[in-house]
Order: structure tokens, then sequence, then C-alpha cells
């Protein structure tokens, strides 16, 4: 098996952080898809088992994470859209735009408190993005939040 990519420091500690180890692989397939597209068919089932091995349930929360954020791509994409002030999808970074597809596809597809999917992808916009990514992506998200909470 290849070397894993992410080492065990790279994680936070605590109670919830192997659902932040999962967050983190899926987005990482993401971005990748981002740029090579049509790697996602040939590298994340591997991906995904290589950087949680012998976590089973943490392989099952990742797969659904990135299924959902696949299957709800066009919806996810009009949500951003549609909120993203003075921005198109294409203008964002790979690194953000993965982010945010991510956060928004868990924040209305799953039972993830808000709150939850919020800071995690602001956390992944501190270790992956620019020094503006986490600003960036904690004001889309709370658009999105603000918006879900008045279509209910």
């Amino acid at each position: 098996m290849p070397e894993r990519i992410n080492r065990a420091e790279d994680y936070p500690e605590g109670k919830f952080a192997n659902r932040t180890m999962a967050r983190t692989v899926v987005f990482q397939v993401l971005y990748q898809e981002e740029l090579n597209a049509g790697s996602l068919e040939h590298l994340s089932e591997s991906y995904i088992a290589q950087e949680l091995p012998r976590h089973d349930p943490l392989v099952r929360f990742a797969k659904k994470l990135l299924q959902s954020t696949l299957e709800h791509r066009k919806e996810t994409d009009e949500q951003l859209a549609a909120l993203s002030r003075n921005w198109t999808l294409a203008r964002m970074s790979p690194t953000d735009r993965s982010i945010l597809r991510l956060a928004v596809s868990e924040l209305l597809y799953t039972d993830t408190p808000r709150s939850v999917a919020i800071n995690e992808a602001v956390e992944l916009a501190k270790k992956f993005g620019t020094k503006d990514s986490p600003a960036f992506v904690n004001g889309i998200l709370d658009r999105v939040k603000c918006s879900a909470s008045s279509a209910e």
C-alpha cells in the first residue's frame, strides 16, 4: 500500500477529530478532481482507504460525504453562485470552491449540525487556503445557512 499523505499530527485531537480526518480526505479528493478532471473515479476509493486505514466507520462517513457532495453538486453550485456576491464559481480558487462544495452539501443534505459544518469548513480553509480563505468561506456559508433557515 502506498505511503499515507496525511500524518497523525496533521489532525486535531479530541472527541470528533476522526470526522475532521474524514472531511480532510474528502476535501483532498474533491480538490484533486478540480485539478485533474476524471481522477475521481480512479482514485477516490483507494485514497479514502489509504488515508483512513482500519477505520470502517470513518470510511463509510467519508464515502457518504463524497457521494452527497457529488450527487448534489448542481444544486450546491447554484446555491453558491446565487449567494456569492461579486464572485463566480470560476473566479474562486479551486481550494475554496472544493471546501465550499463539501460544506454546503454537508449543511443542506446531511444531519450534521450547521455550526459544526461551518466550523469544519473554516478550519479546512485555514489549513489549506490563503490568508483570506477562512473569512471568505465563513461569509458564504453564513449566507447559505441564513438562506436555508428562511426556506424552512
